[in-house]
């Protein structure tokens, strides 16, 4: 993933062609199998290719005086940039033409929702399509680069100079500031750009800091916010990192303990909603922001989304949604209104005895342990169906498939976050690992194990050297919702390995409970299908009828009386030399 595999070029002068150039590379390393995945280069098809020390010279010669275009030409010029460094050999500095910038400046958003190189072949109906394969795709993009000159020939644009002055400028403080980006390293990591009081406007991150930072500095992205932060920045700061999910757990704390006022995501982490069952002899199903306890379902961006799920879960495990406080001597029902929009749907005439097991229902429900609440709602689905009640089903299927996602999404993460410490290994694509040791949750060390080094002395070396965690009587034990998600979806990657696993209290390690949402998520996908199917065949959102209507809970019903709260190379494995894993990354 940062070497170079294969280098196409298309020689072109006024609409002839020239010359081609087309040479695999040996990257003296193993082809990582997503990168397989996607251009169908292995690791044997380039064994006996020449090493780039070898082609690179070859190329630049065939390029000598020419003006390069690439698509995304700040990503393939970087890679060729870094070679010539690697390989001893001074850089040229050829002028430099974008296509994804060309493209949107010529075409609006309408025309061309997407800029990727297979959409504009598609857009202009180019006779080479793009395949992922160095030399295909470079005479893709002499075809494009011809379209979008033809759209812009009537505007006096005759020349390159003319070219390159009609794409978005980079104003002389962008240019002036470029220094800032030339001290970073080549390394993977986290950047922080700081305004004239030291403040942070922004928190990214890169596989390559110094070439991602760079990108800010030459009008790439022209959006007005972006020039504003460059504007307003006087340093850039830098943490390196292990491997990319190291970069992205250092991000989301950064960004969680600063909130950079130029990120637009996770920058509030506790600006969640919940659904959590209350401790009293009555328990019914409550939104906060704030549960004290890890038996929870969530996390929801929206308030009303989680209104809907708790309306839905109270409607088919049958706890109550009226907010009568109700000592543990009295009786259920006799201070609900009966004449509600929607009644409560808990039975009436019940002591809290005799209501307990419906409190437990709903308990094991979120916990994974009980899902005859969604075979009710499937089969009650099921049954408006056959009734010719279509839209009714249909609405209630899909907030049916909201509940089972989020419920299993929730139990994925809690499974995650109450494991005292799991270790994992990722291959590097080189013949090395990246480990990870997690703690409840967090991400407590981070290393790698280069090819040739063994793995276990480094995993040992950072688990001794792993930061301490403990976990606190909130939804997964405080870890940050996006933190846990992210080294979820990182376990669950191709290729990733469990070293080492302490299981919780139970003793049942990372697993789910037989009767968790997840059986039903299949199900659930099907439905999410259905409803975009139906969506695309009507033009709009699918709404709710106004004539086959299912009664929600009042508010005062979901939200009570009171106010809601307002809101690398050789192994690395000494972490505790390193920036320590705290809440500021």
């Amino acid at each position: 993933a940062d070497a170079i595999t294969e280098i196409g070029a298309v020689k072109v002068r006024g609409g002839l062609v020239l010359g081609e150039f087309a040479t695999l590379v040996d990257p003296q390393r193993s082809i990582p199998p997503q990168i397989v995945r996607l251009t169908g280069i292995t690791t044997a098809m380039v064994c006996n290719a020449p090493t780039i020390d070898v082609v690179l010279p070859m190329f630049l010669e065939f390029a000598r005086g020419a003006v390069l275009v690439a698509h995304n030409a700040s990503f393939d010029v970087g890679f060729l940039r870094a070679a010539a460094e690697q390989c001893a050999i001074t850089w040229p500095r050829p002028p430099v033409l974008c296509t994804v910038r060309l493209a949107r400046r010529v075409l609006s958003r309408d025309e061309a929702p997407s800029v990727r190189l297979a959409a504009l072949a598609r857009l202009f109906a180019v006779a080479n399509e793009p395949t992922h394969r160095a030399l295909d795709d470079a005479r893709a993009t002499v075809d494009v680069l011809h379209a979008l000159i033809e759209r812009v020939g009537n505007q006096g644009i005759h020349t390159c100079a003319d070219l390159r002055a009609y794409l978005p400028g980079v104003t002389p403080a962008q240019l002036r500031k470029r220094v800032l980006a030339e001290r970073l390293p080549r390394r993977p990591g986290v950047y922080l750009f700081r305004g004239p009081a030291g403040e942070v406007l922004y928190v990214g991150t890169a596989i390559d800091l110094r070439r991602r930072a760079a990108q800010y500095f030459n009008g790439t992205d022209p959006r007005p916010r972006t020039k504003e932060m460059v504007a307003l920045a006087e340093t850039i700061d830098h943490v390196e990192c292990v491997h990319a999910l190291e970069a992205g757990v250092r991000e989301l704390r950064l960004l969680a303990a600063h909130a950079p006022p130029y990120n637009r995501r996770s920058r509030f982490p506790h600006r969640w909603w919940w659904v959590v069952l209350t401790d009293e002899a009555f328990p019914r199903l409550s939104v906060l922001r704030t549960p004290r306890h890890q038996r929870a379902v969530g996390p929801f961006r929206s308030r009303a989304d989680a209104a809907d799920t708790a309306a839905l879960l109270a409607r088919f495990t049958g706890v109550r949604t009226c907010t009568t406080r109700l000592a543990r001597s009295a009786v259920h029902g006799p201070a609900c209104p009966p004449r509600e929009p929607s009644r409560c749907p808990a039975a009436r005439d019940v002591t809290a005895a005799q209501y307990a097991p419906t409190a437990r229902r709903a308990a094991a429900l979120i916990d994974g342990t009980d899902d005859s609440a969604l075979a009710a709602a499937v089969q009650q689905i099921t049954e408006l169906a056959q009734r010719h009640r279509y839209e009714t089903a249909a609405r209630l299927r899909d907030r049916t498939a909201a509940a089972i996602e989020m419920l299993w999404r929730g139990q994925c993460l809690r499974a995650l976050a109450a494991l005292p410490e799991l270790v994992a290994a990722a291959p590097d694509g080189s013949g090395g690992w990246q480990l990870a040791v997690v703690r409840y949750g967090r991400l407590a060390a981070a290393g790698a194990a280069a090819r040739s080094v063994a793995p276990m002395p480094v995993v040992d070396a950072l688990r001794v050297g792993a930061q301490v965690v403990l976990p606190h009587p909130a939804p997964l034990g405080g870890a940050l919702v996006e933190e846990t998600a992210l080294i979820a979806r990182w376990l669950a990657a191709p290729g990733v390995r469990i070293v080492s696993c302490v299981g919780a209290d139970d003793g049942a390690g990372w697993a789910s409970p037989l009767h968790c949402a997840g059986r039903w998520a299949a199900w659930a996908g099907v439905a999410r299908s259905a409803r975009m199917a139906a969506e695309q065949v009507l033009g709009q959102p699918v709404g709710g009828s106004e004539l086959l209507t299912e009664p929600y809970p009042t508010r005062e019903q979901l939200f009570g009386r009171t106010a809601v709260d307002r809101v690398g190379g050789a192994a690395q494995p000494v972490l505790p030399r390193r920036q320590p894993f705290g809440a500021a990354g």
